[in-house]
């Protein structure tokens, strides 16, 4: 495991903490989640496009079938 120092104003980190605190957690816990989760962005988005390329390709409908009208299309 890597430490990382970052410059942080003193009032934002004591309300970051407290937070923290009351959520049974730790600032640096936070913080490397979020990391985890900044640097795994990339992936799971590549990954939802494929998967909803794949659902695409699998549709029928749109292709020789109902002809929606414009307001049935916008009917909310």
């Amino acid at each position: 495991m890597a430490n990382l120092t970052i410059t942080v104003d003193e009032e934002v980190l004591k309300r970051a903490r407290m937070r923290a605190l009351a959520q049974g957690t730790s600032v640096n816990a936070i913080l490397a989640e979020y990391l985890e989760a900044y640097a795994d962005q990339q992936a799971r988005q590549q990954e939802a496009t494929r998967a909803l390329l794949a659902m695409s390709r699998k549709a029928t409908s749109g292709r020789g079938g109902r002809r929606w009208t414009r307001d049935e299309l916008h009917e909310r």
